[in-house]
């Protein structure tokens, strides 16, 4: 991505840690939860990958079947009599 403005430099921490100047976080819509995916090719030049994570922490989460067929009912506490706990309310 060529663009006409000057490079902007950040210094990295004593601890690793960079800050994405706000223009470019504004220019890129990156957000607090976004990742960012870092790579280098074989001459050593960095690219950086904005990594949207912007629709919860279970996005890509994916469901492990349990067994069944799903209609069955489980009274894990033992209130099957109970008619506050009934479904037919």
């Amino acid at each position: 991505m060529a663009t006409e403005e000057a490079p902007e430099e950040t210094k990295v921490s004593d601890r690793g840690m960079v800050t994405i100047p706000a223009s470019l976080r504004r220019r890129l819509d990156i957000e607090a939860g976004d990742k960012l995916r870092w790579d280098t090719d074989e001459e050593g030049n960095l690219s950086v990958e904005v990594v949207k994570q912007r629709y919860g922490a279970f996005d890509d989460f994916e469901p492990v079947p349990m067994g069944g067929g799903g209609s069955e009912n489980h009274d894990l506490a033992g209130h099957e009599e109970d008619p506050v706990f009934s479904e037919n309310n």
